[in-house]
């Protein structure tokens, strides 16, 4: 009878970091926190943020050992001056880490589509805990990441503007 046995690939998991805004001085910083997580291969580009005057964005993908996502929140979290989400895809659905200054982190399960789920006891905890239908919504709010979406969504905004301004010329 032959061994059954997992390979390192099959456990290896997609990653997308956006960082919307971090300040000039940080990026450096910035970079050396994801190398020692993801390794050399990985390279941030940095470019303006023209919502935020001073501070810089970057985008950059992995594929790596699960969980890698919730160090790099935890790492990038502790710099109080920076925007950014990270997003953890495998074969069953995922995790997304949504950090803002004025927020903190936020974290949430998603789905294969990327929607996030709101599970079981987060719904119960939020009816046993509300008195009324505006509370309701507020704990449905603060599950799924309402404020934080909100936030951060000036910053895509700008992305496709860009991406717009390309296309028309």
């Amino acid at each position: 009878m032959q061994r059954l046995s997992t390979s390192s690939q099959a456990l290896a998991v997609r990653g997308h970091l956006t960082i919307h805004s971090a300040p000039s001085a940080l990026r450096q910083h910035i970079d050396w926190a994801i190398q020692e997580l993801l390794g050399q291969t990985v390279q941030c580009h940095w470019s303006p943020q023209a919502v935020k005057a001073g501070t810089f964005k970057c985008t950059t993908t992995w594929r790596d050992r699960p969980a890698v996502a919730a160090q790099l929140a935890s790492s990038l979290g502790s710099w109080h001056y920076i925007s950014f989400e990270v997003h953890e895809d495998s074969h069953s659905g995922g995790e997304l880490f949504r950090f803002t200054p004025e927020r903190g982190i936020h974290r949430a399960v998603t789905d294969l589509t990327g929607t996030v789920v709101i599970t079981e006891d987060q719904l119960e905890s939020v009816l046993r805990n509300s008195h009324d239908e505006e509370s309701i919504r507020a704990g449905v709010a603060l599950i799924i990441g309402t404020e934080w979406e909100f936030e951060l969504e000036r910053f895509r905004g700008v992305n496709h503007q860009e991406i717009s301004t390309l296309r028309a010329i």
